[in-house]
């Protein structure tokens, strides 16, 4: 976890505290399969330290976790945690177990009231599964997440393995999750999105 320094005095002479970003994800925010120092987190956490921007990601991601699992966590971390976002990475192994929709979108809408009701901003990563579950699986499964958004009136973020899912060489031999070399591209993508996300 990150030590967190911040005091009222930082902000009597005007020092702006960092804002903790809370990720909640699956193995593929959990360095599966590789060294934690190697995976986008952890790299991408170092380039925001060099660049000296005012947001962190505390990483709160476990691999295999599911929706149902990061709601029964959530409420424990925001419990101990300082979290001023909550980016959710959840909903990969749900569909890979062939989950009900209608299951992981109550999910995700409580673990957003969650955080919504202690005033912590929330954001959330489309996901995408394999196209062997079927169109019509897959469709209503990627569907969750746009009304999801638009129910919580959250930001939804593109799919962030988009540019190393169809590309074996960036990809582990089980074809889900992302290979050490995909990781410096994820923590791109993911940093792009998070400037934009954090403009004032």
């Amino acid at each position: 976890m990150q030590d967190k320094q911040t005091n009222t005095a930082d902000n009597d002479i005007g020092i702006n505290p960092t804002t903790n970003i809370l990720l909640l994800g699956d193995s593929i925010s959990a360095s599966y399969g590789m060294k934690p120092t190697q995976g986008w987190v952890h790299l991408l956490n170092r380039t925001l330290a060099q660049q000296k921007q005012p947001y962190t990601i505390i990483n709160a991601s476990v691999s295999g976790e599911t929706t149902s699992g990061g709601l029964s966590r959530l409420a424990g971390i925001l419990a101990n945690e300082k979290v001023d976002h909550l980016l959710i990475e959840l909903g990969g192994n749900d569909g890979l177990r062939g989950y009900s929709p209608k299951l992981i979108k109550n999910n995700l809408l409580q673990m957003i009231k969650l955080a919504q009701d202690k005033n912590i901003k929330v954001s959330m990563i489309k996901i995408k599964i394999t196209p062997n579950y079927g169109p019509r699986y897959n469709k209503m499964f990627e569907q969750v997440f746009e009304d999801v958004a638009k129910a919580s009136n959250i930001t939804l973020l593109p799919f962030f393995m988009e540019a190393v899912a169809t590309n074996k060489a960036l990809m582990q031999a089980d074809g889900i999750h992302p290979n050490a070399q995909a990781q410096p591209i994820i923590a791109d993508y993911v940093e792009q999105q998070l400037n934009e996300l954090m403009e004032p």
